[in-house]
């Protein structure tokens, strides 16, 4: 449904993104979701959802505005929800305090809410508005709709590379070709996502600890640390195994998982193809697991593997200054192409300078379909 939306509404549901935004690092693995309660330009509480088991944007702008929520008009990033989690739900405490209108930006597709927050509001005599800056809200949360509409992860493959394309010497050195700016960026990047994942050729060849670094102070949740690894080649010293963070190890059926150098991390099996891991597979295993946004970091052939399997949703791309000359690895493996026609085309979502180097976020340029839209 279309509805007229004013100036003012506009600018209590920008204000509410803005809320949501200061959980987009510690609410994995749910939403990002913030609230704005107002008479007219009036602002009389806010609040956004801090972390998974604790009390949503609603419960902290209800309590900001106190008596003032009586007939105010909510403003929510994401649809109230209608049924008991962790915290008991939004659309009875907005009922409860007497709200008279609740403009929602993105309905929720969780199967447990989907519809029935909206419909336990306008029962209770609530007038109900949707839609009001929805992409927004669905692009703050790309990894929730992608993990309940699509049943997978969205992929977002980060790779930094030189002028001509490449992005180690043939020797397998990278260290490093983006400048200290870039490398502080990333740490943001990884802390917004669900998991961080790589691939075993890359935990042999560079031992990275995946883990987030960001300036003292500032909250994150970890994310998990994934490593596909079919036949559980991973070192005893890798420190993927130290147990720092949750992390899981995806391998095929015919590994053996009792050895004890894994006993600090989680093992999961998934179905083997081509040699190696069937990679929807892996990812409908994540998504089982509420895993909604990941980060790739590895070498090209498993960005290539994913890029090529359609399961890159996003790409990351740092772009240092720099050459590396025509024997150095290059950005993704992919197969050769016949001809032009059958080329992969991509969309520039954003680019932007990041110190000395360009930051490019690209998308398959045909979109990513959706169920409740696109993203």
């Amino acid at each position: 449904m279309t509805h007229a939306f004013s100036a003012i509404d506009h600018a209590h549901m920008a204000h509410a993104l803005r809320l949501a935004e200061r959980g987009l690092f510690t609410t994995q693995p749910n939403p990002r979701v913030g609230c704005v309660i107002a008479h007219g330009e009036q602002v009389v509480g806010t609040g956004f959802h801090q972390r998974a088991g604790e009390p949503h944007a609603e419960v902290f702008a209800l309590r900001d505005a106190g008596e003032w929520a009586r007939g105010a008009t909510a403003y929510v990033t994401l649809e109230p929800c209608a049924h008991h989690g962790r915290t008991p739900p939004c659309a009875d405490a907005l009922i409860a305090a007497g709200v008279a209108r609740v403009v929602i930006a993105a309905e929720d597709p969780f199967p447990q809410v989907a519809g029935r927050g909206i419909g336990k509001l306008r029962d209770a005599g609530i007038a109900v508005e949707t839609g009001l800056l929805r992409e927004q809200a669905r692009e703050l949360n790309i990894g929730f709709f992608s993990r309940i509409e699509r049943g997978r992860p969205w992929l977002r493959v980060k790779l930094a590379m030189s002028l001509d394309g490449r992005t180690a010497l043939a020797n397998g050195e990278s260290k490093w070709i983006t400048g200290e700016a870039a490398r502080a960026d990333v740490q943001r990047w990884r802390a917004r996502s669900a998991a961080i994942l790589t691939g075993s050729g890359t935990v042999l060849a560079d031992n990275p600890r995946l883990t987030v670094r960001l300036p003292q102070g500032e909250a994150f949740t970890p994310p998990w640390r994934v490593v596909l690894d079919s036949r559980l080649r991973t070192p005893s010293d890798s420190h993927v195994l130290d147990g720092a963070v949750p992390t899981l190890v995806l391998h095929g059926a015919q590994a053996r998982p009792q050895d004890p150098r894994f006993q600090a991390v989680e093992l999961a099996v998934v179905a083997a193809r081509d040699n190696g891991l069937d990679l929807h597979a892996a990812m409908a295993e994540l998504a089982r697991r509420h895993i909604g946004e990941i980060q790739v970091e590895a070498g090209p052939v498993l960005c290539g593997a994913l890029f090529a399997a359609g399961l890159v949703d996003e790409l990351l791309i740092y772009v240092a200054p720099l050459l590396l000359g025509d024997g150095a690895r290059p950005l993704l493996s992919l197969p050769p192409l016949a001809d032009m026609s059958l080329r992969w085309a991509l969309r520039t979502v954003e680019r932007s300078a990041v110190g000395e180097d360009l930051r490019l976020r690209l998308r398959p340029a045909g979109g990513v379909a959706m169920e409740s839209g696109s993203l």
